[in-house]
């Protein structure tokens, strides 16, 4: 909810939801001086402390419930905070006037999603077997 306003500040998507650097660096051409500028500080500001909170949070619950994976359940979610501040950074860079480093938006954006995606399915895995294992051993409990 945080971005809605500042998608309606610049009038259409954010650079973030674009995964080619030759799409990016056209929508980058369409905005006025002012709407980079706004587009600039929430990717500083507000789109640095989102994939540390969801990247913490991803990894937080597949250390968690991972038992002896723990140590590799939680790779996708790092993997996932820092693809998204390497992307933030080239938009930051391109937003202050370099855009050529949109062409990295090409390999960091869909990898961003991918290891996100993984990173939850593998938390929400865990968790599954997690309950799983717990609603066993209740109703072995429950037996004897």
């Amino acid at each position: 909810m945080s971005f809605a306003p500042v998608q309606e500040a610049i009038g259409g998507p954010l650079l973030d939801m674009i995964s080619s650097g030759k799409a990016a660096r056209a929508r980058l051409a369409e905005m006025s001086a002012e709407q980079r500028e706004t587009h600039f500080w929430a990717t500083v500001l507000n789109d640095t402390a989102y994939p540390l909170a969801l990247g913490g949070f991803l990894a937080g619950l597949a250390a968690r419930f991972g038992g002896n994976l723990r140590t590799f359940a939680v790779i996708p979610a790092f993997l996932a905070v820092i693809t998204d501040l390497s992307e933030n950074a080239s938009q930051a860079v391109a937003l202050q006037g370099e855009p050529a480093w949109l062409a990295a938006k090409t390999v960091l954006t869909p990898a961003k999603f991918g290891f996100f995606m993984l990173a939850a399915f593998v938390a929400v895995g865990l968790m599954l077997v997690s309950a799983a294992q717990w609603l066993l051993r209740r109703r072995k409990q429950q037996i004897r």
